[in-house]
């Protein structure tokens, strides 16, 4: 499996095809991150699902992106790392012009957690 370059996920099961990338994400329930977010109630932070789309993306494409344009960001259930300790992505991309216009949800037991809508660029 590829390596997320950090110390939260891990890549479990990836699947790329015709521009539809779908994974399978392990969530590191001792990562130093959830010890301050929340103290005594860790969730899984916003900043931490917008990076991983960005992470997956770079993996699949073999490139470097720098997010470009956030249309839609909508964080719609907490994902508590002590509940759901795997997660799963769903990404669509195209190129348009420079970008790369993306589309993601990140599900935790099939309940929408968050999704994008927005457009990166090679960095």
């Amino acid at each position: 499996m590829p390596a997320l370059n950090n110390d939260i996920f891990s890549i479990e099961n990836i699947a790329h095809e015709n521009g539809t990338v779908k994974a399978t994400l392990g969530i590191n329930v001792q990562s130093e991150v959830f010890k301050g977010h929340f103290p005594g109630q860790p969730v899984l932070p916003g900043a931490c699902m917008l990076q991983v789309v960005k992470d997956i993306l770079e993996i699949v494409l073999n490139s470097t992106f720098q997010l470009k344009k956030a249309d839609h960001l909508k964080f719609t259930s907490m994902i508590v790392p002590s509940i759901n300790d795997m997660v799963q992505l769903e990404l669509s991309y195209k190129t348009l012009d420079n970008s790369m216009i993306v589309t993601a949800k990140l599900f935790a037991s099939d309940v929408v957690c968050f999704k994008f809508q927005g457009s990166f660029i090679k960095g």
